[in-house]
């Protein structure tokens, strides 16, 4: 047991460090709502770098769990990856400094009582993130038209 109690110790102190991190680094978070009524999607995101290095730029992925309607268009940093994801530049995102702002107008393929969207930096400019968990949000989202806040 005490080999068992040593193992678990040394394991529990090697998550808690930080990890080292060779090159550029760069924290990048989005945050903002979506909405969902009648079949149509409005979402509505920021995105920031926390830093401390400055991006030329990143890349934002959008998957939601229903299809969209197809022939949509996108705002001209976007592009569709499949039916469900949708894919965006966010710009130069500067030391606290830069944000980029995307706001989207999506009909889904159906009438959904509810979508969750995965929202996820697909590419930060070959920054590393230390802590990737301020880029990363699943949001469950009911037929409301309530704007739900991640």
């Amino acid at each position: 047991m005490p080999v068992l109690e040593a193992a678990t110790e040394a394991a529990t102190e090697a998550a808690s460090m930080p990890v080292p991190v060779v090159g550029a680094e760069a924290d990048v978070a989005h945050h903002g709502h979506v909405s969902l009524w009648d079949g149509r999607v409005g979402v509505w995101l920021v995105s920031e770098n926390l830093g401390p290095s400055d991006l030329s730029q990143a890349t934002v992925r959008l998957a939601f769990s229903v299809p969209m309607a197809g022939g949509q268009e996108l705002p001209p940093a976007c592009l569709w990856s499949s039916d469900r994801v949708v894919s965006c530049r966010t710009g130069e995102l500067r030391v606290t400094g830069g944000i980029g702002e995307l706001g989207l107008d999506l009909r889904t393929a159906g009438l959904p009582d509810e979508l969750t969207v995965d929202i996820t930096t697909a590419w930060r400019d070959g920054a590393a993130d230390r802590h990737p968990g301020n880029d990363r949000h699943r949001v469950l989202v009911l037929a409301t038209g309530d704007p739900y806040v991640f």
